[in-house]
């Protein structure tokens, strides 16, 4: 916990840019580079949420108060200078993508991952010409080549922001393709999560909720929801 030391928040357009501005003064990363937030109405919600930090000024914030600056900071820390790294760990999760690997038992387990993820799958197949394959069990099954080549390069083309939001989400749901999904606006972040825990939620239906999981659950959900705010934020026009 930090003391608010400041009164008024503002954004001013800087250069391509925007800074936010804390008493006028414009707000530094950790590394003591100014922050730079380009999309206007990403600028304009991370000022409000340095606008409620901590209520008054002398009020006592967390930086958990904070998600949207932390991740534009994360972006401009670590992947604007090299976008490779965090494009060739997201599209990793296209070689071990949740959705295809399915359990054998029960049935109405099996019947229901069948439903629920196959048209995703069958989505990225048509939209991306990346059919994955599918296995019964934990055992690994390896893609075709041509597949996880296809993803790397849908992953290898995203912009900044699309990165930061998914360096999030994938590894939250385990799935590049609901990660790719969210992205296109095909799925919000509800559906994505409750598809990412497909397994887990029918398992809470057959036995009664863990109040562990349900915790674990509630902070996955969070994760996703954010990432799919940040990416409408730097959609929407400046």
């Amino acid at each position: 916990m930090v003391k608010r030391f400041w009164e008024d928040v503002s954004v001013a357009p800087d250069g391509q840019g925007h800074a936010i501005l804390l008493d006028g003064k414009p707000m530094h990363l950790p590394g003591g580079g100014l922050l730079w937030i380009g999309p206007r109405t990403l600028a304009v919600a991370i000022a409000e949420e340095w606008r409620a930090a901590g209520g008054g000024k002398g009020g006592e914030m967390s930086f958990a108060d904070t998600p949207l600056t932390r991740l534009a900071g994360t972006a401009q820390h670590r992947i604007v200078p090299d976008p490779a790294p965090t494009a060739d760990a997201i599209a990793r999760y296209g070689e071990t993508d949740l959705l295809c690997y399915r359990a054998e038992h029960p049935p109405e387990l099996a019947q229901r991952q069948a439903r629920d993820w196959q048209p995703w799958l069958d989505w990225a197949a048509l939209t991306y010409d990346a059919p994955l394959r599918v296995t019964v069990g934990v055992g690994h099954i390896r893609q075709h080549r041509d597949a996880v080549a296809a993803l790397r390069r849908v992953v290898g083309a995203l912009d900044v922001h699309a990165l930061t939001a998914l360096g999030i989400a994938v590894p939250a749901l385990g799935s590049l393709v609901l990660g790719l999904a969210l992205a296109e606006r095909r799925l919000d972040a509800e559906t994505a999560h409750a598809l990412g825990a497909l397994d887990e939620l029918f398992q809470e239906e057959q036995w009664g909720p863990d109040d562990e999981a349900v915790k674990r659950r509630a902070g996955i959900a969070a994760d996703i929801a954010l990432a799919a705010r940040y990416l409408a934020l730097t959609r929407e026009a400046t």
